[in-house]
């Protein structure tokens, strides 16, 4: 079983809208049990909106009532190409006029929860443009103001297994840019050390170089006073 994209936003929509134990939530959504019992004491997650697993196709009502019945049952989730549907996968995305009026909404809820995705990614996933990207992300964009953040799964946009791919290529990519700008970091505090290095060395030699002519003004000295 796969744990759903967001654990916590759907962990607090099972605590409000099943009767699941607190076990059972948190077998599903791969959190403590403590932790579940937090988000229903209103101790943790306050501030989260619940996503439903049955809306974005995770689960079923029919599993969920069948977990409710039985308290020592497990949820089983659907499998990962049916949380979208079959005819936007095969068919190149044929979205109805509600997905299409929804992909502002979808570019929202990615650039909130997901920072870490590139714009590339988002108008893969989304199926949108540059300039509508940007006018979300500058707040110019003509419906701004009313602008809901939507799960882009939830609505159909893309599949949960895409999303989590964008996301963790993202992650990679910004671990491989740390790791360049600390070498980087490295290589310049190396070069300075070096550089000190050399200039200590040349004033050591001119303190050498000015000692030799007095030596010699000494032997001078001894010479004249033997003749």
């Amino acid at each position: 079983m796969t744990a759903p994209l967001m654990p916590k936003a759907t962990a607090v929509w099972l605590v409000e809208n099943t009767t699941l134990t607190f076990r059972q939530i948190a077998q599903f959504c791969e959190l403590h049990e403590l932790e579940i019992q937090a988000i229903a004491d209103g101790d943790v997650a306050y501030n989260i909106i619940g996503i439903s697993p049955v809306a974005n196709g995770q689960l079923t009502l029919e599993e969920i009532k069948r977990c409710e019945e039985d308290s020592s049952a497990n949820l089983k989730a659907n499998v990962m190409e049916r949380n979208v549907k079959e005819q936007n996968s095969k068919n190149k995305k044929v979205l109805s006029p509600s997905q299409r009026n929804d992909k502002p909404a979808a570019i929202l809820w990615i650039i909130k929860n997901c920072p870490e995705i590139a714009d590339s990614q988002i108008r893969k996933l989304v199926g949108t443009t540059n300039p509508t990207i940007d006018s979300i992300r500058n707040g110019t964009h003509k419906d701004m103001a009313n602008l809901r953040a939507k799960n882009p799964v939830a609505i159909g946009l893309c599949s949960e297994k895409d999303l989590e791919t964008a996301i963790n290529s993202a992650k990679e990519k910004l671990e491989k840019a740390a790791l360049k700008a600390e070498k980087a970091t490295k290589k310049t505090v190396k070069k300075k050390s070096s550089k000190k290095k050399v200039v200590k060395k040349k004033t050591t030699t001119k303190k050498v170089a000015k000692k030799k002519p007095a030596k010699k003004t000494a032997t001078k000295k001894k010479a004249d006073k033997k003749a």
